[in-house]
């Protein structure tokens, strides 16, 4: 996984086409006016929600995320974009975008199935912060717009769910063709399970194949500078849905033994234990961030047994108790 987004030019030129000056833009989240001529930047999840939030506030369209995210003209779709649409049916597209959103950037693109429904959550791994709305409309904007154009018909989803509040509801409504919940528990996209094996109208095996070879090259180029610690840590944090996951899940997860991973962790100064700690360390200042979640949810979510435990832990993490910290982060009101 890199640790850095790579944030095409194209943005920018979308901005202008939509009427935002993109100087204006880049002058709020505090970025360098450069990236303007530039036909890609690599930022931190930091400052790629600085832009997000920049590009909610400087455009007078709530519904900017939307726009952005839809895209119209199939030559404008990215490399991974256009491998996504060359797979045979909709679940194979999310999963290609799924395994090579690791190529560009510290995020993941998470599934849950069952008999009815198949939901999509993004997730990215090192926020500290609640990632901007406009931000998360844009991510299921382009999902929706990848289902309509692989599949060649107007699908819709059964529900878009959103933690925070929404002031164009219908809008986005009328976008996704669906009902719209918010004050939800996380931001979600959910289909109906058969959504998935909907054909792709647009499979092309022979452009696949040429697309896919680079990326697993690029791909296990990158796995191979990663520092390991930080690979076991990002495994442990994608596993810690519920559950605290074993050693050998985690070398699982990585196609290691689990003598090798103790062995290599070793080497590198760390223990299972330790990464364990830091991936809900981290984890646990992004849930709460969340003010949706509260503690006990938090602490299932992190594999603790009650919340008195991931008390506990919080308070040697942080030296405060989770409620206390919590709210210190919340923005105070101008004076």
């Amino acid at each position: 996984m890199n640790k850095r987004f790579r944030v095409s030019g194209s943005i920018f030129s979308k901005l202008e086409e939509l009427g935002i000056p993109a100087s204006a833009v880049l002058r709020r989240a505090g970025l360098p006016q450069s990236y303007v001529d530039q036909p890609r930047v690599l930022v931190s999840t930091e400052e790629l929600f600085a832009l997000w939030r920049a590009i909610g506030e400087v455009s007078t369209n709530p519904a900017i995320g939307l726009l952005l995210g839809t895209e119209a003209k199939f030559e404008r779709f990215q490399p991974t974009g256009l491998a996504a649409l060359s797979t045979e049916n909709f679940a194979a597209a999310v999963k290609q975008m799924s395994r090579y959103k690791q190529l560009t950037c510290p995020e993941e693109i998470r599934q849950e199935t069952d008999d009815e429904e198949w939901s999509i959550q993004f997730r990215w791994l090192l926020a500290n912060e609640v990632e901007p709305p406009v931000l998360i409309e844009c991510c299921f904007a382009w999902v929706l717009s990848i289902a309509r154009h692989g599949t060649g018909t107007r699908i819709s989803p059964l529900r878009v769910e959103f933690a925070q509040t929404r002031a164009h509801v219908k809008t986005i409504e009328r976008h996704f063709g669906c009902s719209v919940v918010c004050g939800a528990g996380r931001n979600v996209i959910v289909f109906r399970s058969s959504d998935a094996q909907r054909p792709f109208v647009t499979r092309n095996a022979e452009l696949l194949a040429i697309l896919a070879p680079q990326f697993e090259e690029e791909l296990k180029q990158q796995n191979s500078h990663q520092d390991f610690a930080e690979r076991v840590r990002l495994a442990v944090q994608q596993k810690l849905t519920g559950r605290r996951p074993t050693i050998d899940d985690i070398a699982d997860a990585l196609h290691v033994s689990s003598r090798t991973l103790q062995r290599r962790l070793q080497d590198a100064g760390s223990s299972f234990q330790r990464v364990l700690e830091e991936a809900r360390h981290h984890l646990a200042r992004h849930y709460l961030n969340n003010s949706v979640l509260e503690l006990n949810e938090a602490a299932y979510l992190l594999g603790y047994e009650d919340a008195n435990s991931f008390v506990r832990a919080f308070r040697i993490w942080e030296g405060v108790p989770p409620a206390r910290w919590r709210e210190a982060q919340r923005p105070r009101p101008a004076s």
